[in-house]
């Protein structure tokens, strides 16, 4: 995966560190010289000391070639605009912090994934943002174990079938738990064997070896 993170503070670090260990194509832009030269000296990958609310920065950084931008900066205002040319670019995932919760709004409206909170403002969450699309939310419980959210999307394996016909097409893993479904018009469901998966379902999930591929590509569509 091709990765750009925008901002090497606390919270982009945690997100290189993540990425690089994981043998991703990773690009960091950040405008502080120091924070540049200490990404630049710890972690392999390619450092531009630079400001990223550019096209041409992002431009150099690979924009049109990413698979997913992930803005980290102080400024909602900054991670806005680098959101905006990575949709301009059509890059498949857009993940960003948030600090202001009056700007959600315009971030959902791009289609970026946010972390709202400065509670939850860390680098694991937007990490595993990038790695599985799917999730809307997860909370660690205990060692790998994990309760997340994922959304059906239409053309998913699993939409259409049943947890009892899921189960028998061995599409979610051993100690793995559906918690609840709300459907997209609200309606909450407690799933029982007989219950389908739909399109547009918010599912909430129980993963003892916490949030895999094999789980959440299966809530997955083919796409337009």
């Amino acid at each position: 995966m091709y990765v750009i993170v925008v901002g090497a503070g606390r919270t982009g670090s945690t997100v290189i560190e993540l990425a690089t260990r994981d043998d991703h194509e990773v690009v960091v832009v950040e405008r502080i010289p120091e924070l540049a030269e200490e990404v630049s000296t710890n972690y392999d990958c390619l450092v531009i000391n630079a400001d990223a609310a550019s096209k041409d920065i992002l431009a150099e950084a690979g924009i049109e070639e990413a698979d997913a931008l992930i803005s980290t900066t102080a400024s909602d205002s900054t991670n806005l605009m680098i959101s905006m040319f990575g949709k301009q670019y059509g890059v498949e995932t857009l993940v960003s912090s948030i600090n202001d919760p009056e700007n959600i709004e315009l971030f959902e409206d791009l289609g970026v994934n946010i972390v709202e909170s400065p509670h939850r403002l860390n680098g694991q969450y937007l990490y595993r943002a990038v790695q599985h699309p799917a999730i809307q939310d997860f909370m660690s419980i205990a060692g790998e174990a994990e309760i997340f959210e994922a959304s059906v999307e239409a053309g998913a394996p699993i939409a259409g079938l049943s947890l009892i016909d899921a189960d028998r097409e061995d599409l979610l893993p051993e100690e793995t738990i559906i918690v609840a479904i709300v459907r997209a018009n609200g309606e909450l469901l407690i799933p029982q064997g007989e219950t389908e998966f739909q399109a547009g379902d918010t599912v909430t999930i129980f993963a003892r070896n916490g949030a895999r591929n094999g789980i959440t590509e299966q809530f997955v569509g083919d796409g337009p």
